[in-house]
């Protein structure tokens, strides 16, 4: 049974029972034991001759709150949402480079665009597929484990690795190994109370841990509130819906592009007429072949197994509504696996989604302590490798995974085929890995399967439009011979086994018109594309304006907000605005604004956003551009 003991007490057995270096991981994300985490790291800046080694990834964060309109807004949305949620405090020292010099923090995944520009966090850095996080942990000699976990409450002797069993299961062999060695390995935990009970490969008995907390971590959990989805993402979506087959394999990941598919899969199902207007109207014929051989466009019959390191938001709303409800075998002996088939609906002890961790927003959680234990043990929340890998159970794998769509995204794709998602030219890591190329492998590795990589084929930052479809980049995530389907918000590139001059030829199809013309230079000049191509008469007309006119002839299948929202009526038109400026302007450059200003509409029709904003009655010039300028914005997004 593990030692019952307080915070304090915790880290006094850790200081007495390991090293002068110690070496600790933390889970991904939501998991951590923060309270701990922070009292250890207190005590080791008092230690000099004494030193830490945090090694964990995604390591959340309140958002920043920048200054000026950023700042207004963000503040009462942050205290709101995020509340009494605990912060790590070595991760304020980590945004700003100020570290003490006896604690070093190595991440292999760090929360989006959030690290940027601290040098320690990119210098700390490690490059890693998350199905190797755990073998390079152990490598580097941990010797601690702090981990949030839940308690059964109705047999206090099991817990839960509830969110995050993810690298944990694939640390305690090498553990259990090292300590048959004779070394010392210390594993803690902390009971949240907010935190569900995961029974399946997540449960393990209590004695799992050495250090056990005895006062249960009542802060509230990390959340991330779902952001709007915008035209772009939402024809994204659709175009992606069409290509998952009934009865197949789905994988995808957090952020608006994976709720758009969510949302277009939802409409797949419960609204197949709305549905296929909006295919018709948006003239699927190119890609019609691909969509019968590879997906399909009716509801779903069988329905779909997921299998995603990322338990999402919208996968829980895909089950719910009946989208996510093919069961699978959990385990089977080698000698039965010829006769295994999908399961009935009815069978107990079946599993419709394997993953590895999950985080959301606060009504995930919630809807997932409230769920009944029965259809809670449906989702199996289990080791990392046995989710993005394939060797290990390998028949088994093959037969619950057929028909897999990985579907993953990515911020820039080049011409020939490569891919990019997690870093800049520069350098500078703007996320990590993961287990996007764990995914992209397998879409090749089973049979019928695919991977499918989305992604904006524009953006706008300070009122400069560029294109995410370029001819090269100075880096890449995913390399350009495992290209399997890429799709932007004007449709589908069949890359699998193609010639360069079709790979740049279909991307060209999907690219913005905006930039169709220089790409075909480009892809001519470097001698990829024949000089006397021509392009398309169907795909030239590839435009914002065009794809906003189909949205206001289906409103319905467009919602800004599909899977919920934690933005007020107001906050949801400021955040609106907001963005607006951000793409149209530099905020910081305030006195060069004053021309936006100068059409801005009477205070009075915006009155509440106004008052949300503490914008009411402006003091000073600052203030009184600050109000004109939110004024303009609200006028232009105004739908």
């Amino acid at each position: 049974m593990p030692t019952i003991c307080s915070i304090d007490r915790a880290v006094e057995e850790v200081l007495e029972r390991l090293p002068a270096h110690i070496h600790m991981g933390m889970p991904l994300g939501l998991g951590k034991a923060n309270r701990f985490a922070n009292a250890l790291y207190a005590r080791i800046q008092q230690l000099p001759d004494r030193q830490l080694t945090i090694y964990t990834a995604l390591a959340l964060g309140r958002p920043t709150l920048g200054d000026g309109l950023q700042k207004r807004f963000l503040e009462p949305f942050v205290e709101r949402v995020y509340g009494d949620y605990l912060e790590l405090d070595f991760l304020h020292a980590l945004r700003t480079d100020t570290l003490p010099a006896n604690v070093k923090v190595e991440q292999f995944f760090m929360q989006p665009g959030s690290l940027l520009h601290s040098n320690e966090a990119q210098q700390n850095y490690v490059s890693s597929n998350y199905s190797h996080a755990a073998r390079d942990i152990n490598a580097k000699g941990l010797n601690l484990v702090a981990q949030l976990v839940a308690q059964d409450q109705d047999n206090p002797s099991k817990l839960s690795l509830s969110c995050n069993p993810d690298i944990t299961l694939d640390l305690l062999p090498m553990i259990a190994k090292r300590r048959a060695a004779g070394e010392t390995v210390l594993m803690l935990g902390q009971i949240h109370d907010q935190l569900p009970y995961m029974d399946g490969g997540a449960e393990v008995p209590s004695d799992t841990f050495d250090l056990l907390i005895d006062v249960s971590e009542y802060t509230r959990l990390f959340s991330t509130p779902n952001m709007p989805v915008s035209c772009q993402d939402h024809f994204i979506g659709l175009h992606s819906s069409t290509l998952v087959r009934d009865g197949g394999t789905l994988q995808i990941g957090i952020g608006a592009m994976g709720d758009a598919l969510t949302a277009a899969l939802l409409a797949r199902q419960a609204d197949n007429n709305g549905y296929r207007a909006v295919l018709d109207d948006l003239d699927m014929r190119p890609w019609q072949s691909l969509i019968d051989s590879e997906g399909g466009l009716q509801p779903f019959a069988t329905g779909l197994y997921g299998c995603s390191e990322m338990f999402v938001h919208g996968l829980l709303v895909l089950a719910e509504a009946g989208v996510m409800r093919r069961k699978v075998y959990p385990d089977v002996q080698q000698q039965t696996l010829a006769n295994l088939g999908t399961l009935d609906e009815s069978t107990p002890g079946g599993v419709v989604l394997h993953v590895g961790f999950f985080l959301g927003p606060q009504s995930f959680y919630e809807r997932l302590r409230e769920l009944p234990k029965d259809t809670l043990s449906t989702f199996d929340m289990t080791a990392i490798s046995y989710i993005n890998e394939l060797y290990g159970d390998e028949a088994l794998k093959r037969l619950q995974r057929r028909d897999a769509r990985f579907i993953n995204t990515v911020f820039t794709v080049t011409l020939l085929g490569a891919a990019v998602s997690d870093q800049l030219e520069s350098g500078r890591v703007l996320s990590g890995v993961g287990g996007q190329y764990n995914f992209v492998v397998q879409g090749h590795a089973l049979e019928d399967a695919r991977s499918v990589l989305v992604l904006r084929s524009w953006r706008e930052s300070a009122g400069v439009v560029s294109s995410n479809v370029q001819w090269d980049y100075g880096h890449c995530t995913i390399p350009r011979h495992l290209r399997d389907i890429v799709i932007t918000e004007y449709g589908i590139a069949d890359l699998r086994g193609q010639t360069d001059a079709v790979v740049v030829e279909r991307l060209i199809n999907i690219a913005d018109s905006r930039f169709q013309a220089s790409l075909i230079a480009e892809a001519q000049i470097a001698g990829k594309l024949r000089q006397d191509f021509q392009l398309d008469p169907r795909f030239a007309d590839n435009s914002p304006e065009r794809l906003q006119a189909i949205r206001e002839r289906h409103p319905r299948l467009f919602a800004e907000y599909p899977l919920g929202c934690d933005f007020t009526e107001e906050e949801r038109d400021l955040l609106r605005a907001l963005n607006w400026l951000k793409s149209k302007f530099h905020l910081s450059e305030i006195f060069e604004l004053g021309k936006a200003a100068l059409d801005a509409p009477e205070p009075s029709r915006f009155a509440a956003h106004l008052q949300r904003m503490q914008l009411s009655e402006p003091h000073g010039l600052r203030e009184d551009l600050y109000q004109r300028l939110l004024l303009a914005a609200l006028q232009a997004t105004q739908s």
